[in-house]
């Protein structure tokens, strides 16, 4: 009986208690992730680009 009324509960408190997001602010919140995540990628891009140059450059010194 417990595990039915917690189900219960669950249930009202997510279709009566949570503020979900319209579609609109979904829109907007998922195109600032893709675009930091882009941001976030291309920066790590560039560091790996510098650090294999350096690398080379290094090991190019002792052979």
């Amino acid at each position: 009986m417990k595990l039915v009324n917690y189900i219960k509960d669950v249930y009202t408190e997510l279709t009566q208690k949570v503020s979900w997001p319209t579609w609109s602010e979904l829109q907007s919140s998922a195109i600032v992730v893709m675009i930091a995540s882009a941001i976030i990628a291309t920066a790590i891009f560039v560091m790996d680009l510098g650090f294999k140059n350096l690398m080379d450059t290094v090991y190019s010194m002792f052979y």
